[in-house]
């Protein structure tokens, strides 16, 4: 994980930490204990999309966002209606740019539902180096995907335009480590910014982040 600012210096010991699966967050979750209010905040990702918008900040590179992926990938799957979820990938170096660009291809080519997980894990678990262009051209041939259009995509000026897209999203987010979620472009929480710490705990502030937005725009 990249160096994180003051406000979660004191929790940095959590995320090197086993995740504890009991670990709940507080009935009433408290800003700049649980999650962060922005100073700016941001406009949907999806201009004129009303949905109330929900934003994973992760890195394939990232193991702390490894630890926290099937757990979110199955609180994402929970959500209502009225939410909408997008992730983004952050890139802290370019090195990092070809995992960017692997999860643009996916997407535009339909593949990112089954592939998701499967990058993370040929990363964290089978230990591949899928930082060079052939290497995972090599990858995603092996799972389906024509070496010659996906060498077409992930080469594109759109899924360029895409990474570029995403590490202006991320700085203009203020986002300083991953994995961290935004929730109507207001609000960041993380497993090592909620106060109990833990994916449960995340997820728990996210919910009432969730509840809180709803109340407010039911009153407007």
């Amino acid at each position: 994980m990249h160096a994180l600012n003051q406000r979660r210096s004191f929790v940095m010991g959590l995320c090197c930490a086993p995740l504890v699966a009991a670990a709940q967050a507080p009935s009433a979750p408290q800003p700049g204990v649980d999650y962060v209010v922005l100073d700016r905040p941001q406009p949907p990702l999806e201009a004129g999309d009303i949905r109330i918008e929900v934003v994973d900040f992760f890195g394939y590179w990232c193991p702390h966002c490894f630890e926290f992926v099937n757990d979110l990938e199955a609180w994402r799957k929970r959500l209502l209606s009225d939410t909408a979820y997008m992730h983004v990938p952050v890139a802290f170096n370019p090195s990092e740019n070809p995992l960017s660009m692997t999860f643009y291809s996916l997407q535009t080519l339909g593949r990112l539902e089954d592939m998701h997980l499967k990058v993370f894990r040929a990363i964290h678990i089978d230990r591949k180096k899928l930082f060079e262009t052939n290497d995972i051209a090599d990858f995603v041939a092996a799972n389906g995907i024509d070496r010659d259009k996906w060498l077409s995509v992930y080469n594109s000026f759109s899924v360029a335009s895409a990474v570029n897209r995403a590490n202006q999203l991320w700085q203009n987010y203020r986002i300083d480590g991953t994995p961290t979620l935004a929730c109507d472009g207001r609000f960041l929480t993380s497993p090592s910014i909620a106060h109990n710490g833990g994916n449960a705990a995340a997820l728990a502030v996210m919910d009432y982040l969730l509840e809180r937005v709803r109340r407010e725009r039911k009153k407007k």
